[in-house]
């Protein structure tokens, strides 16, 4: 993932939370464990918790965007 080709110190990075990322995704938490499980969503353990950079999250979403072909 890209995420990690970031090159910005740590202190400028934005870690959201497995909640956080859910609700800016629209999903529920089991589909952003599944997603950091499978490693398409990069992220740090902290403890028994998941962090994830805010701007992977981003990306991921970029990426995943559907167009809508016309005929």
């Amino acid at each position: 993932m890209a995420a990690a080709g970031d090159q910005r110190p740590l202190s400028e990075v934005q870690f959201l939370t497995v909640a956080e990322v859910a609700a800016v995704m629209r999903v529920s938490k089991m589909t952003v464990y599944r997603l950091v499980h499978s490693g398409h969503l990069p992220a740090i353990r902290v403890g028994r918790s998941f962090r994830v950079p805010e701007n992977a999250v981003h990306e991921y979403l970029r990426d995943s965007y559907v167009g809508v072909e016309t005929a």
